[in-house]
C-alpha cells in the first residue's frame, strides 16, 4: 500500500463519518429490533452530544475522530499527489491538519452546540405519566416499543402492556410506571375513562397529557 492510497482511505472513512454524523443530526434511523426486544437507534447527533456533555465531552471523540481522519487524508493525499515534499514532511502536515481539524470541531461542539445545555434534573427525565404512541407492536406478556417526545426531542423505548394484553401499532399510550429499562403501559383511552376528579379526590393528570 502506497501512502498515497493510505491518505484517502482515511480521508473517505473520515468523511463517510462526518457525513453519517451530519445525516443523523437531522434524521432518527431506526434499524429494528435486537433479540431482546429493545430497539437499536442511531441518529439525533445533538441529543448524544448533549448526553455526553452531561459528563464533560473530552477532546477525543466520535466526532473529532472524524473530522481528524478526514483533515488528515485530505492533506496527505493531495501533498503527496500534487506537492514535491519529502514522505515525512507530507505525514507531519497531515498530522497537523488532523489536530486542526479535530480541535474546530471540538471548538463548534462545546462552544455552539453545547453553549447552553444543562444537566437534567430528575423531573425532566421522568418516565411515570409520559405520553407516547406504540411504534412496535407490543404482544401479550411480550415486549414492543413506544414512540414519545420529552425535553423538545423523540425518543423511543421498550414497552410491555401493564395488564399484558396486546396493544397494536399506533395507539396512544400513558407509561404506568418504568423498571428496569422498560417502561409498562396502558392505552390512554382505557386511562382516560377510568379517571375521574372531583373536589374530594384530585387526581393529577399524566405529565405531558395537557400540553
Amino acid at each position: 500500500m502506497t501512502w498515497e492510497l493510505f491518505y484517502l482511505i482515511c480521508f473517505v472513512l473520515g468523511l463517510s463519518l462526518t457525513v453519517l454524523a451530519a445525516l443523523g443530526a437531522f434524521t432518527h434511523l431506526h434499524f429494528g429490533h435486537m433479540p431482546i426486544g429493545h430497539g437499536v437507534h442511531f441518529g439525533h447527533a445533538a441529543h448524544a452530544i448533549h448526553a455526553a456533555g452531561k459528563s464533560g465531552i473530552g477532546p477525543v471523540n466520535g466526532f473529532t475522530i472524524a473530522a481528524f481522519l478526514c483533515w488528515f487524508g485530505g492533506c496527505g493525499f493531495l501533498l503527496s499527489r500534487y506537492g514535491s515534499l519529502v514522505g515525512i514532511l507530507v505525514l507531519l502536515l497531515a498530522v497537523g491538519a488532523g489536530i486542526l481539524g479535530g480541535a474546530l470541531i471540538f471548538w463548534f461542539l462545546t462552544h455552539v452546540l453545547m453553549a447552553h445545555e444543562h444537566a437534567l434534573t430528575a423531573a425532566e427525565t421522568e418516565m411515570q405519566g409520559v405520553l407516547g404512541i406504540v411504534s412496535s407492536v407490543i404482544r401479550p406478556e411480550g415486549v414492543g416499543e413506544i414512540q414519545f417526545s420529552q425535553n423538545g426531542a423523540r425518543r423511543f423505548a421498550p414497552a410491555r402492556s401493564e395488564e399484558g394484553v396486546a396493544i397494536p401499532r399506533d395507539v396512544e399510550v400513558v407509561v404506568m410506571r418504568y423498571e428496569r429499562g422498560i417502561a409498562y403501559v396502558r392505552p390512554w383511552e382505557d386511562v382516560s375513562s377510568d379517571w375521574t376528579e372531583t373536589p374530594d379526590n384530585p387526581t393529577a393528570l399524566p405529565q405531558d397529557l395537557n400540553h
